[in-house]
């Protein structure tokens, strides 16, 4: 499946086999986020963000994505790895998907307010007048308002860029097959409608599940020969 066409790089044998653990767990985390999507699907109103967190609160940060923030790391050193293999076959497009790879996660962090939510439910729950109530209504609108804008979609599209560019690359390269790549183009594809934009982007981001989970497999796969 593979030839030598390319030299692979042996003095990153242990990012490469970190970078395959991350891509398994990025693939396990795949199924759970789903499972919890469709048994408890995230509250519609702000009353009932801080009801969840109330009740159970590990419920209400997996509903808010805690997942996703791990995979951000994780997917950190799936890019470096990627773009240590992949850069010999094209320098310049590797170049731009590390930096868009990595620039989506650094904004990604900045959208995230599930810990913020957390701690604005217990004030909540602890207010004794209304205007303290109305105040905190207010604070976690704003909290929720910056999870689900700019930053999240900016980093969702830049991450959906990323990942086409090096899928590109690794098509064109014999270090990865030809099926990885193809799963990688499809994923991206997926992702150029963020699931904030409505019904046609959650179903683009829930179809994109698919690809995602065999590319990280794939992927995974494929570093864990490379590191032996």
């Amino acid at each position: 499946m593979y030839n030598n066409e390319h030299i692979i790089d042996q003095d990153y044998k242990v990012l490469y086999r970190i970078a395959g653990i991350a891509a398994l767990i990025m693939a396990l985390f795949i199924p759970i986020q789903a499972i919890i999507f469709f048994i408890s699907p995230p509250p519609s109103t702000i009353i009932g963000w801080f009801d969840l967190f109330q009740k159970n609160a590990i419920l209400g940060l997996l509903d808010m994505d805690l997942l996703l923030i791990v995979d951000q790391i994780l997917m950190s050193f799936i890019f470096l790895a990627l773009y240590i293999l992949l850069r010999q076959v094209n320098k310049s497009l590797m170049t731009i998907s590390f930096m868009l790879g990595l620039g989506g996660i650094v904004i990604y962090f900045s959208s995230t307010a599930v810990f913020e939510m957390l701690h604005l439910s217990r004030l909540y729950a602890g207010a004794t007048t209304e205007a303290q109530k109305s105040i905190l209504l207010s604070a976690g609108q704003a909290m929720y308002a910056t999870w689900q804008g700019t930053a999240f979609n900016a980093s969702y599209i830049l991450g959906g860029i990323a990942t086409l560019l090096l899928s590109i690359v690794m098509f064109r390269s014999s270090i990865f097959s030809k099926t990885t790549a193809c799963m990688g183009i499809a994923m991206s594809v997926l992702m150029a409608i963020p699931p904030t934009v409505g019904l046609i982007g959650m179903i683009f981001a829930m179809v994109s599940l698919l690809p995602l989970t065999v590319w990280d497999i794939l992927v995974a796969k494929r570093l864990f020969e490379l590191s032996k």
